[in-house]
C-alpha cells in the first residue's frame, strides 16, 4: 500500500521559517520524483517544486530563493524546508510521489499525493 504522510504545518508570522516533512512508504522511494504543491483556499492546485530521484530540484518563481526541498532516501522522507514566508504562501501543503520525471510541475505525473498540512502565515 503505497502512502505519503506529512507533518509539520502550524501558524508562523511572516518571515518566519518552517519545515514540512513527508514519509513515504509503501514503494522504492529513490526510484521516484518527488512533488511539492499547495492550495490556498478558493484557489487551484499550485506546483510549488520538485526533485526527482537523481536529486535535482526546481521551484517556482514565487517561491525560488525562499524554499528548498531535499530527500532522505535512506530515510524515504521529503523534507521541503520553507523560509521568508508571506501571507500569501498560507495554503494547505501537499507532496505527491511520481514514477518517472517529466517536467516536473504538472499533477498528472504523479499518482501518489499526501493528505496535505495547513500552513498558516499570519
Amino acid at each position: 500500500h503505497v502512502q505519503l504522510v506529512e507533518s509539520g504545518g502550524g501558524l508562523v508570522q511572516p518571515g518566519g521559517s518552517l519545515r514540512l516533512s513527508c514519509a513515504a512508504s509503501g514503494y522504492t522511494y529513490s526510484n521516484y520524483c518527488m512533488g511539492w504543491f499547495r492550495q490556498a483556499p478558493g484557489n487551484e492546485c499550485e506546483w510549488v517544486s520538485t526533485i526527482n530521484n537523481d536529486g535535482k530540484t526546481y521551484y517556482a518563481n514565487s517561491v525560488k530563493s525562499r524554499f528548498t526541498i531535499s530527500r532522505d532516501n535512506a530515510a524515504n522522507t521529503l523534507y521541503p524546508q520553507m523560509n521568508s514566508l508571506k501571507p500569501e504562501d498560507t495554503a494547505v501543503y501537499y507532496c505527491a510521489a511520481g514514477p518517472s520525471f517529466g517536467v516536473g510541475w504538472p499533477q498528472y505525473e504523479y499518482n501518489t499525493w499526501g493528505q496535505g498540512t495547513q500552513v498558516t502565515v499570519s
